[in-house]
């Protein structure tokens, strides 16, 4: 039996859909009650937010019209389903968010409802009924499904994986775990993550073979993904196996950054510093047979006008042991040698041998990894000892 649909439900969902509260009334409950997303990132919360407005258009749409979801919806809603299942967020707890957003709609819809008579409230209850045992059964078919397809072809499950790291769509620690355990990897813990190119400019968008090539060359180094980005290889790896790293890139003429300071949980922080990192060094930035670091790329984004990180802890990433009170001998020879521009005129400012001057630069280059004497590594370390506290 079906009720004529009355303007009253048609003012009512006008208004609604118009008042933009709504929905952040709806993400909030969902954040607030559903613990998976209460744990969601701050990237993932414009996804949730654009769900839950074209959740409610339709469902005050079919309370409005007195109808019912059509395929189009049960379309949308198995690609929720299927999206969810990729980056690991629980068919149950997706399930969950959509009858807390349900309650939601119905608390607003009695807060605007003076005109509404009993048969308007009758047909939102088997409105939201009917919707919710629809898109419950078909979501967690497709979701399902998708679970089976993934586990069935691991490797695409795995770059699925590192994809999703790599924009930030992972729902939280648990499901990340849940999600790695379910594919039968341990993501390493410390990681390196390794964005890679070919040195010389092409600019075409890198194949599957050539990033399983550079994969090939770190076998053994312990729990590996790869996928690629446009012209790039992304690999993820433990971060002890970075020298291995060097020397393949090195093999294959390739350049590239590794990333090894950032936590899982900010994979995707480590990307974009690699990516921009390649982005925007210059060329007598790249060494052969040495990748760019953390260091470099905080330094980068730090002349790009957007770090990534306060100045102190990019000194410090650069200095390393320099950074220490008890080198501020060494300190001080990187100071006179920047400022004076050689290693003899430095000593004289010091009163030292300009042998003992060179030994001090040899320490540097030991306790930093950087060479004074190489003009980008020189920018480097001029860069940091200048913003250190």
């Amino acid at each position: 039996m079906t009720n004529k649909p009355s303007k009253a439900r048609a003012r009512v969902r006008q208004e609604m859909v118009a008042d933009p509260r709504v929905v952040e009334a709806v993400v909030a409950a969902v954040h607030e009650q559903v613990p998976v997303y209460a744990a969601l990132d701050d990237s993932r919360l414009p996804e949730v937010r654009a769900i839950a407005a074209w959740g409610l258009d339709r469902l005050l749409h079919l309370w409005a019209t007195d109808s019912a979801l059509d395929p189009a919806d049960l379309r949308r809603f198995r690609g929720i389903a299927a999206a969810r299942a990729a980056d690991g967020r629980p068919v149950q707890a997706v399930l969950r968010a959509y009858r807390v957003a349900a309650t939601v709609l119905t608390d607003e819809i009695a807060a605007r409802a003076p005109d509404l008579v009993a048969a308007d409230a009758f047909a939102l209850a088997r409105m939201l009924l009917n919707a919710l045992d629809t898109l419950s059964e078909e979501m967690a078919t497709a979701y399902a499904a998708t679970s089976e397809d993934l586990a069935g072809n691991r490797d695409r499950a795995l770059r699925l994986l590192l994809d999703d790291l790599i924009a930030g769509r992972h729902a939280s620690a648990g499901a990340l775990t849940d999600r790695s355990a379910r594919l039968g990897v341990q993501l390493p813990d410390p990681y390196c993550l390794l964005v890679a190119e070919p040195a010389a400019e092409g600019g075409a968008d890198m194949s599957f073979e050539a990033a399983t090539g550079l994969a090939d060359a770190l076998d053994g180094a312990g729990p590996l993904l790869s996928t690629i980005r446009g012209s790039r290889a992304v690999l993820l790896f433990p971060a002890g196996a970075v020298e291995r790293a060097e020397t393949a890139l090195d093999r294959q003429a390739w350049r590239g950054c590794a990333i090894t300071g950032e936590g899982l949980d900010r994979v995707a922080v480590a990307h974009r510093l690699a990516a921009d990192a390649l982005d925007t060094a210059p060329a007598h930035a790249h060494r052969p047979g040495q990748v760019l670091t953390d260091a470099d790329a905080h330094v980068l984004a730090l002349l790009a006008g957007h770090p990534a990180a306060a100045p102190d802890h990019i000194a410090r990433l650069v200095l390393g042991p320099l950074a220490d009170p008890g080198q501020g001998h060494l300190l001080a020879a990187l100071t006179a040698y920047i400022d004076r521009g050689s290693a003899n005129a430095a000593a004289r400012e010091l009163h030292l041998h300009p042998q003992s001057l060179r030994y001090r630069l040899r320490r540097i280059h030991d306790l930093t990894g950087r060479d004074p004497r190489d003009p980008w590594q020189r920018l480097t370390l001029d860069i940091a000892r200048t913003i250190r506290p």
